[in-house]
């Protein structure tokens, strides 16, 4: 049996996709997590050893990286960050192109 499968292209950004309000603030929130992951994994540290440094229970710090973060708020994240050791700088300029401006996040490693 064969069945036509329809594809469709997606945005680049699945929350919008999903029709979710607010999709960018979740989309730099799903990265900003993604981030914590990578430095937590990067420095070896356990759930609990992570949970010490920032502040949270070790339960926390599991539904956080499963990407339980809607009640997290944006700065509560950028704390994290930096708990973690990470400076953290927030950069407001023109866009390059004609188009509605955007957030988005970048590291320099």
């Amino acid at each position: 049996m064969t069945e036509d499968v329809k594809v469709e292209r997606g945005s680049g950004n699945v929350f919008a996709d999903l029709g979710l309000p607010d999709a960018d603030t979740h989309l730099l929130k799903a990265d900003l997590v993604r981030r914590i992951d990578g430095i937590i994994r990067q420095r070896r540290l356990t759930q609990a050893q992570a949970a010490e440094l920032l502040g949270l229970s070790q339960p926390d710090v599991s539904r956080l990286l499963r990407g339980s973060f809607r009640d997290y708020s944006m700065e509560r994240l950028l704390r994290l960050l930096t708990a973690l050791g990470r400076d953290v700088e927030i950069v407001i300029r023109k866009p390059r192109a004609r188009r509605p401006g955007r957030l988005s996040v970048e590291a320099a490693e």
